[in-house]
């Protein structure tokens, strides 16, 4: 007879995720990291005089584009933890857009949110019942939620509003604002000091400010939902029985925990939180639904939940980055993106020089001599051409992927089919 798995199981060692390999960076040490990236970034503003690759508008736009990615990475990390891979992200945060831009235009912007978040639920419910119910895979469900949420939208889109103001076959009427904040006085303090220009500090301040000036009420949520989803899931019972539907659902289920069930709740969420991610870009972003306004993100955010290694700290500096780089699209263009190519080349650099202190002299050699040829890049030219500016995200995405291949440890149990009482 099984007994069912209670709080003070926590330190089950059967359920416990297996350690990840590689050396976890404390926080202090990751602290220093971002200090140090942020002060070498000081370094190239001041020699290039680039001054809107930290500014405050440009900070306040990065978080802005973090939003939504992060939404997306944290919905695949809670399908992901409980074992069920979700590439349909990209499909509910489309049913999130026009879900929530469909009632916001009609009952107010909060409903908007809150049925958006309904509509990508109802996508992570399908895929949960396809997926866990009849062990139909991952990828295949995922890929086709995607086309299923793309193909509906296309149809319900003129039916719902066309013959409304500003409506069409592609685009909804415009949503009411939700409202947004700005702490007076450090607000006005800040851009004054990031204005002076001076080394790292103005830089900090202009970190700062993006996070405190013209920020929307649904972005605060945003934020708070990464520690939330770190303290329920690796500090509470229900937390630890849904990883270990990740990491080993026979053990799980031997204790007596429903896997089933926690498979369903977390690709729900998954979809809800995908949803919500959707619902910023039609309401917040932009106040209106426009077809193909998602453009990928669903699967950046699973890219940046890789980056994260599947912890929500991780994902965040992931969507932040890549939040960051596509910025750069927006404000600043191709004076700042020539500006990161000798940001780019001395962190090659500097790596170059820590793998040849570890003694791993091939990588440090290929590395230094990438870094010389971004050098040689930067120095060579006065600008670059616009299709670099908009590749620039995406392809700063894939380098850090691949160079943070090594220190990845998925769920155990992740894309796993699993049968309930297969274990017996």
């Amino acid at each position: 007879m099984t007994t069912p798995l209670s709080a003070t199981d926590v330190n089950q060692p059967t359920l416990q995720p297996a350690a990840p390999t590689g050396r976890r960076l404390s926080l202090q040490t990751l602290l220093l990291v971002i200090a140090g990236a942020l002060a070498l970034t000081s370094v190239v503003r001041i020699i290039t005089g680039a001054d809107g690759i930290t500014n405050v508008s440009q900070m306040s736009t990065a978080l802005q584009l973090a939003v939504p990615i992060g939404l997306a990475g944290l919905g695949g990390l809670w399908a992901e933890r409980a074992g069920v891979v979700n590439i349909g992200l990209e499909g509910m945060m489309i049913l999130g857009t026009w879900f929530g831009a469909w009632a916001g235009f009609q009952w107010g912007p909060w409903t908007g949110v809150v049925v958006g978040i309904l509509g990508g639920a109802i996508g992570g419910l399908l895929h949960a019942f396809v997926t866990v119910t009849f062990n139909v895979n991952h990828i295949v469900s995922g890929v086709a939620i995607n086309i299923l949420a793309l193909g509906a939208t296309r149809y319900l889109a003129p039916l719902a509003f066309e013959g409304h103001q500003g409506g069409s076959a592609k685009q909804s009427p415009a949503v009411e604002s939700l409202g947004s904040f700005t702490i007076p006085g450090l607000s006005d303090a800040l851009r004054d000091l990031n204005a002076k220009g001076w080394f790292f500090v103005s830089d900090i301040a202009g970190l700062l400010g993006g996070l405190v000036t013209n920020v929307s009420w649904l972005t605060l949520i945003a934020v708070a939902l990464i520690p939330a989803t770190w303290w329920v899931l690796w500090r509470t019972a229900f937390g630890l029985r849904l990883r270990s539907c990740g990491e080993n659902p026979v053990a799980a289920e031997s204790l007596g925990v429903n896997v089933y069930k926690y498979k369903y709740l977390a690709v729900i969420i998954s979809g809800g939180l995908a949803g919500l991610g959707g619902v910023f870009l039609s309401i917040v972003a932009n106040p209106f639904y426009l077809e193909g306004q998602v453009s990928g993100r669903g699967f950046i955010g699973l890219a940046a939940m890789i980056f994260g290694n599947w912890m929500p700290g991780g994902l965040a500096l992931g969507a932040g980055l890549f939040g960051y780089t596509d910025s750069l699209n927006l404000r600043g263009g191709s004076e700042n993106v020539h500006a990161l190519l000798l940001l780019g080349a001395l962190l090659l650099i500097i790596g170059a020089i820590w793998m040849a202190i570890r003694k791993k002299y091939v990588p440090a050699v290929i590395t230094l001599v990438v870094g010389a040829l971004v050098f040689a890049w930067y120095a060579g030219t006065n600008e670059v051409p616009n299709q670099v500016v908009s590749a620039t995200p995406y392809v700063v995405t894939l380098v850090v992927l691949t160079l943070s291949a090594q220190r990845l440890r998925m769920p155990k149990a992740d894309g796993m089919p699993y049968r309930k009482g297969q274990g017996k």
